[in-house]
């Protein structure tokens, strides 16, 4: 007796609609996308108002002819890909490459892979949405024409090997940008004043406010000083007393963004691997006594929103673990920013599985995730937490002095949430009553400086690519992973730096095609894109207004850039292996050695330039350029290891005026001289060629 045949992407998850669906049902996997544009060349047709040329990829041949014998003894396919613009992409495709009868064929699409859920799909069973599939495309074009039309140019330039993204340029430049500002930043000085006060019934520190006194910051030491001065000639006396509560809303429900961040926040996971751990929940986990079992909804997703079913699920739980008082009055409703993609719903546990009852049948890694996800659900539909406020204004001559405290009053989401976000301890204050006299007991003066803009992290990044509206939900690992792999970025204690070569390939991206690398021109491109996915936009007018603007981009690059050459510079090293002089070649991380006699001959080796400058620690030293194991260029001593001198800044060779340390030169494009010690910092003077 003929079966229905379900087509979907992953062996995984296909483990799981089969103890789902039963021996009725005959249960395939594709392994991801079966067509694409070719590898070989452009596959798009310019003279065809810009039609893809769609093949097969390789390796996919046997999956297509096992799926196409079983389609044709199938009684009905259900093409099951996943519920998003890349899942439909590929269910399009598998029409084609099957050659499936569409009066046989039916699309069905699942937010979790629960029994419910997918009972529920196939009685809603519809055709390809063809506005999804569009959307998928234009995407697709539009990121071929850049990478297939500007790498070549990289090659002429860089070196062969080097490529461009339409999304992965303006990252690039995010970061690289964020690294100038942080070189060129100058820190200034300020100080803050705190002062330890007893009263009647106990000791309080309070701060001074340099808005609350109409004055400017304090700013140097010998302000601060006349203050204090000034204050210890004064009476202190509390002015008012203010009493309140405050309120601290439950966060929201996770999406695929605020999961990346969180994780790379509380756990250090890189987003490739948050997302990697979060498919596994996903597709299924052998959960003991319950056998495969999908644990959360669709992990690729900008909603917030809650089925009823869940929102349901929740609210059961919270009354029974936690109590009437723990549920807000109303359901809980989140705000969107822009086009959401509200056909998904937000990333929660697809039924209240506690984390504690199946740790067992997870990894390490899975339990942290779904743990983080399950607590995340919960708390979104609890009450607020409640703090009861105090806040104290105290007179010292003209001079105000403010203190304030909070203590916990009710606990609400916090019940479940508390350890996974910034902590917030209570501040108590004794017991004070107004035109009550204080005594100082001592004044805790403190220097600082002003900071630069933190560098990215993984996390920081996502938030600040949604923020900007660059990518979508499914992209972002990906974006970050890949400039990692070409070597445009590295990573250092989780925070991200540009490497020499990504440096290099975003001057070129910035000088030759501005439009590419802005954000503004990106974000409003995925706006229109969502504007496909709506049947509201076609998706060949993105294309025809794209490309003969870029076409000319393109023509005015390469005769700016030329039929360059870039030849293998011969170095004053010989090859200890055969004798050759040693070329200087430029890699992922910048130049090296290698013999020019490969492939007979492999040697390659680190190549360490002089700075020109002698080294500041050491008297005979000088000092070389160097490359961290991340790619980071810095400098070192070629003395080492009997001069352990180290700098991510390049030395002048000169001394600090005012505290003696040596100067660096930082910045790229606006360079200053600073001191490596104090905060002495002039614009650098303009060089010469001489």
């Amino acid at each position: 007796m003929a079966k229905n045949l379900v087509i979907l992407e992953s062996p995984s998850k296909a483990k799981t609609i089969r103890k789902i669906l039963g021996s009725g049902y005959k249960i395939e996997a594709c392994v991801g996308h079966v067509r694409d544009l070719p590898k070989s060349n452009f596959g798009v047709d310019l003279e065809n108002d810009y039609e893809p040329r769609y093949i097969t990829i390789r390796g996919k041949g046997d999956i297509l002819a096992a799926l196409r014998k079983q389609a044709k003894a199938a009684k009905k396919v259900y093409l099951a890909t996943d519920p998003d613009r890349e899942g439909e992409a590929i269910s399009w495709h598998l029409m084609h490459s099957l050659k499936l009868d569409e009066a046989n064929t039916e699309r069905i699409v699942f937010n979790e892979i629960t029994k419910t859920a997918v009972k529920k799909a196939l009685k809603e069973a519809r055709s390809i949405d063809m506005d999804l599939v569009d959307a998928q495309q234009a995407r697709r074009v539009l990121d071929r024409m850049v990478g297939y039309r500007i790498s070549p140019l990289l090659w002429k330039k860089v070196k062969k090997g080097t490529s461009a993204g339409r999304v992965q340029s303006v990252v690039l430049k995010l970061i690289c940008d964020r690294e100038e500002e942080i070189e060129q930043f100058i820190p200034e000085e300020y100080w803050s004043l705190e002062l330890t006060l007893t009263g009647k019934k106990g000791k309080l520190t309070a701060r001074y406010n340099a808005g609350d006194n109409g004055k400017v910051e304090l700013k140097t030491e010998e302000q601060v000083n006349t203050l204090i001065a000034n204050l210890k000639k004064s009476d202190f006396t509390v002015q008012e007393i203010k009493q309140g509560t405050r309120r601290k809303k439950p966060p929201t429900p996770f999406t695929t963004s605020t999961l990346q961040q969180e994780a790379s926040k509380l756990f250090g996971y890189a987003t490739s691997r948050t997302m990697r751990i979060a498919q596994q929940l996903y597709e299924g986990v052998d959960i003991a006594g319950e056998g495969t079992v999908g644990l959360v909804s669709y992990i690729r997703t900008d909603s917030m929103r809650l089925s009823d079913e869940a929102y349901e699920d929740a609210v059961s739980h919270i009354k029974s673990s936690f109590g009437d008082n723990y549920l807000p009055e109303e359901r809980p409703q989140y705000k969107t920013k822009g086009r959401t993609q509200d056909a998904h719903e937000a990333i929660r546990p697809t039924a209240i599985r506690k984390p504690d009852d199946i740790k067992k049948s997870l990894t390490g890694e899975q339990y942290k995730l779904y743990k983080l996800i399950w607590e995340r659900f919960i708390g979104s539909q609890m009450t607020a937490a409640v703090y009861d406020t105090l806040a104290v204004k105290i007179s010292a001559g003209d001079t105000i002095l403010r203190t304030s405290g909070s203590v916990l009053k009710f606990d609400g989401y916090l019940a479940v949430y508390s350890k996974n976000e910034d902590s917030e301890k209570d501040i108590s204050i004794p017991p004070l009553t107004e035109n009550e006299k204080l005594t100082v007991k001592e004044f805790l003066p403190a220097q600082h400086f002003t900071q630069p803009p933190p560098r990215f992290s993984e996390g920081t990044m996502v938030r600040t690519m949604e923020e900007l509206g660059i990518g979508r939900p499914g992209t972002f690992a990906q974006t970050i992973s890949t400039l990692m792999n070409r070597g445009y970025i590295t990573k250092e204690n989780r925070v991200i730096y540009p490497t020499d070569l990504g440096d290099i390939i975003n001057e070129i991206m910035n000088e030759h095609f501005t439009n590419i690398v802005d954000a503004d021109f990106t974000a409003r491109m995925e706006d229109d894109l969502d504007r496909v996915e709506l049947g509201e936009l076609e998706w060949k007018s993105i294309v025809r207004e794209f490309y003969p603007p870029f076409a000319e981009k393109i023509s005015e690059a390469e005769e700016k850039i030329g039929d360059i050459e870039v030849k293998d510079i011969e170095s004053d090293v010989p090859c200890e292996h055969c004798g050759l002089m040693m070329v200087i070649k430029f890699g992922r991380f910048g130049k090296f050695l290698a013999c020019p006699g490969f492939p007979a001959c492999r040697n390659a080796k680190p190549l360490h330039e002089e700075a020109g400058v002698g080294c500041p620690v050491c008297d005979d030293g000088k000092v070389v350029i160097k490359k961290s194991k991340k790619g980071r260029t810095y400098y070192g001593c070629d003395k080492y290891p009997d001069c352990d001198f180290i700098s991510w800044n390049l030395p002048t060779g000169e001394k600090c005026p005012e505290c003696t340390a040596y100067l660096v030169e930082k910045g790229r494009k606006k360079r200053i001289i600073a001191c490596s010690a104090c905060t002495y910092a002039i614009e650098a003077p303009e060089k010469t060629d001489d």
